[in-house]
């Protein structure tokens, strides 16, 4: 049986069709076997992947443009879907059901600095009326850092993937108010990516057969089933918060359709990126993306 190494940019729920690709047994019904791990500090997915220590990895096409504007080919493709919504949450400390992104304003705001998640965050924030610019923010990596600043006080609303305000949720620290999902609409938030060369393999053929298999159960599945499957991968939240976030994930329809990554969610994805002056060029299509293995 292949071993696959598969690398994750982010930890979170909202990579469930990549994480049941293994905890699944997706990957198993393939004749081949997964070992998951996470980018480190100072790393990056892509970067793994084109130094061949992964095989496969987390990403977003956002990812390919650095090189494209240098005038590079980048060192790996996109070849399928993970991610067709952003999968930020905004939680305040009350609730609120009547939540405007106005009320970010005048208030301090934790999120998540740089790359695709502020530029998405900006972009969202802009189809709402509100430049992020003008709002009061306190910076933060997120994930586990973001919820120890969070409970030890710091800011009035958060911005974070699921299942990390729905953890808070669960234990009364936080409610969720917003999400950047619906204020963005679809967009190519993050793909799966391999190197050139290894696309061409019967190994990823296989692997993008049990991707589909994975992401399609993940889509319809009930949700506290698949919160139980990939429990371990997530020791410090409660199996509710994880089922909490895969069905808000589910409604917003963020693992609907095929794993074919589409031009308009492309070009959406370009769109965002050049309102924050990230991407030099509207990069084609074909210079990042090709079709999944196989399929």
């Amino acid at each position: 049986m292949t071993k696959l190494n598969i690398m994750a940019s982010r930890h979170s729920a909202f990579y469930s069709p990549m994480i049941c690709t293994i905890a699944g047994g997706f990957l198993e019904k393939e004749g081949l076997s997964g070992e998951y791990h996470v980018v480190g500090a100072g790393d990056s997915s892509g970067g793994a992947v084109a130094a061949g220590r992964m095989d496969v990895a987390q990403a977003a096409v956002s990812a390919s443009w650095g090189p494209l504007d240098n005038g590079s080919k980048a060192p790996f493709a996109h070849f399928a879907q993970i991610n067709r919504y952003d999968g930020f949450f905004i939680a305040g400390r009350e609730p609120d059901s009547n939540f405007s992104w106005n009320k970010l304003l005048g208030s301090k705001f934790l999120h998540v600095h740089g790359g695709q998640p502020e530029a998405m965050l900006r972009y969202g924030a802009h189809k709402q009326g509100v430049d992020l610019a003008a709002v009061d923010d306190i910076d933060s990596p997120g994930g586990g850092e973001m919820m120890e600043q969070w409970r030890n006080g710091e800011g009035d609303y958060f911005h974070e993937q699921g299942a990390f305000p729905q953890q808070l949720e669960h234990a009364g620290q936080a409610h969720i108010v917003g999400s950047v999902g619906e204020a963005v609409g679809p967009v190519a938030f993050s793909s799966l990516v391999g190197r050139w060369d290894w696309l061409e393999t019967d190994d990823a053929k296989r692997f993008a057969a049990a991707f589909k298999a994975s992401r399609e159960w993940v889509n319809t599945a009930d949700p506290v089933e698949i919160a139980k499957a990939e429990a371990n991968f997530f020791p410090d939240m409660a199996e509710s918060a994880i089922a909490a976030a895969v069905s808000a994930y589910q409604k917003l329809g963020t693992w609907s359709g095929g794993i074919v990554i589409e031009t308009e969610l492309y070009e959406a994805a370009l769109d965002v990126f050049q309102h924050s002056n990230m991407v030099g060029s509207r990069h084609p299509y074909c210079d990042v993306v090709v079709p999944p293995p196989g399929i």
